[in-house]
């Protein structure tokens, strides 16, 4: 059970860099198909399915509190298609991310994206920044 916590906190830490299950097996140690099983039975969903939930709900941060456009959003979080973006983010919010942002554009102020990557709260072209941390809701 270590090595399937090993790989949800690496989902987490890393969200926006490119992971595949390969990734994954290499740092869990365990076959991909154990892997994706024992995953399952652990958190309710496959690792890349946990992966994608997890970018789209740091996406949705980003849309409420930022000032990106949706396409920076989609980059910022690890997505490389803004079609699969934006279609996974209406299936799972239930509106588009343009909506979505059109509806919280005056509930909040937003922070200018340029301090957002100055600061390494947002990972540059895709790369983790080390020991920085995005805030999360709530926070």
């Amino acid at each position: 059970m270590f090595a399937i916590r090993r790989v949800r906190d690496h989902l987490d830490r890393h969200y926006a860099e490119s992971i595949t299950l390969a990734n994954l097996t290499d740092l869990s140690g365990i076959s991909i198909f154990h892997l994706i099983r024992t995953f399952r039975a652990a958190y309710g969903d496959t690792p890349i399915s946990y992966l994608s939930r997890r970018r789209i709900e740091r996406a949705q941060d980003l849309l409420r509190y930022a000032n990106l456009t949706v396409t920076e959003v989609c980059v910022a979080v690890g997505f490389s298609s803004l079609g699969s973006f934006s279609s996974r983010f209406a299936a799972l919010v239930g509106e588009s991310p343009a909506a979505y942002q059109r509806r919280y554009s005056g509930a909040a102020q937003h922070i200018p994206g340029c301090h957002l990557f100055m600061n390494g709260v947002i990972p540059q072209s895709g790369r983790s920044v080390t020991g920085a941390t995005a805030p999360s809701v709530g926070e």
